[in-house]
């Protein structure tokens, strides 16, 4: 697998852990451990727990348009990840 494999496949699950922690920041698990739970395990069991939990009374736009940008470039990121992984797949394939 290539550097730029890794280096997108790595900044893919970090943008998306970041998105996944700005939803917990509007419930009670939090910001911090939506993250954490994000990063250790995947983003999207860390969503599932995520939406698991309670939402905080009196929902309060904090954000912006933070978690829209992030969730783009995360989205862009894992795009170029599965483009690289696939094609890095298809040159072996090739190869032998």
């Amino acid at each position: 697998m290539s550097f730029l494999a890794v280096l997108f496949g790595l900044l893919s699950g970090s943008l998306l852990s970041v998105l996944v922690g700005i939803i917990g920041s509007r419930r009670r698990i939090g910001f911090g451990w939506a993250f954490l739970l994000s990063l250790i395990f995947t983003p999207l069991v860390g969503l599932i727990i995520t939406l698991l939990t309670d939402p905080l009374p009196g929902d309060v736009q904090r954000w912006g348009c933070i978690g829209t940008t992030v969730a783009v470039l995360g989205i862009l990121c894992l795009i170029v990840f599965l483009m690289l992984v696939l094609a890095g797949g298809a040159m072996l394939i090739a190869a032998a």
